[in-house]
């Protein structure tokens, strides 16, 4: 009679790396849906604060955008197609959603725009305005 002795077979480090890599690329996709819901959340709630006094939705909307538009690439193919449907009402929102944003320029323009819209000629003044207080010295 034999004895048999039964040892494990040690198990290598093979199925450990897939686990381990089937486990964090569920937990980026979970992380990256997460904050498209968060801007998407951010979105809805910045349109109709945007359009009361004080624009505070206005910085709502922009953050995230940005948040959705870095993180979906169906949403970026999107915006991208918009943008080249009506390049004038995207682009103040890609000069937003930059790293280093122009708010300023952004805002005036804007004005300038609802000032054509509103206004007649004769009665537009704040591109004479800005000529005559802020002209930049020559």
């Amino acid at each position: 009679m034999q004895a048999v002795t039964v040892l494990p077979e040690p198990i290598s480090d093979a199925a450990f790396r897939g686990t381990f890599a089937f486990a964090r690329r569920v937990t980026r996709e979970g992380a990256r849906l997460a904050v498209v819901g968060l801007g998407a959340l951010m979105v809805i709630a910045g349109l109709p604060l945007a359009l009361l006094p004080g624009h505070t939705g206005l910085v709502l909307l922009v953050i995230g955008l940005i948040l959705v538009l870095r993180n979906s690439p169906r949403s970026r193919r999107k915006f991208i197609r918009l943008q080249q449907r009506h390049p004038r009402v995207v682009f103040p929102i890609r000069r937003l959603i930059r790293r280093e944003p122009e708010v300023l320029p952004v805002m005036w323009q804007q004005a300038l725009r609802i000032e054509r819209l509103i206004l007649p000629a004769k009665w537009r003044r704040a591109g004479a305005w800005r000529r005559r207080y802020f002209r930049a010295a020559r």
